[in-house]
């Protein structure tokens, strides 16, 4: 079944964006929930006229989102954490840390935007992937050290 959808999902797609999934799961759970509709003839008729009104808005995000892609790339972030002598830092490091120490730098990042990618436990250089839009993604490097 093809549906429409208005909200961002996870592993399907952005909103707006028409897929296709199993019937039961969009008669089921999507429709029901209001994260999608139905991709009838005059919906999807209706959702092409709303996409080129919002072409120009769309455009002026992406434009945003570049520039931050652009800052965040040339910004190195340092992050403290308690560390054994090993190097071993005592936890792990998180997308909150890294939204916080990126708002010091004067860039504010939703967290949940960051990906960190596997468990940071150790000193050392590192680098995880910003989203800023659906396919602007930037590097943000950083440096976790030990603490005194």
């Amino acid at each position: 079944m093809n549906i429409i959808l208005k909200k961002d999902m996870n592993n399907l797609g952005h909103k707006d964006d028409i897929v296709t999934v199993k019937d039961g799961y969009a008669l089921n759970f999507l429709i029901p929930k209001g994260i999608a509709i139905a991709a009838t003839k005059s919906a999807v008729k209706m959702h092409e006229e709303n996409q080129r009104q919002r072409a120009h808005k769309i455009e002026k995000i992406r434009n945003e989102a570049q520039v931050i892609a652009d800052k965040i790339s040339g910004i190195k972030v340092r992050i403290g954490a308690k560390a054994s002598s090993a190097g071993k830092i005592f936890g792990s490091v998180n997308n909150i840390m890294l939204a916080e120490a990126l708002k010091k730098e004067g860039v504010t990042i939703e967290r949940k935007n960051i990906d960190v990618g596997d468990n940071v436990k150790e000193v050392g250089s590192f680098t995880a992937k910003v989203k800023l839009y659906k396919d602007i993604v930037a590097d943000l490097e950083y440096e976790v050290y030990a603490e005194e």
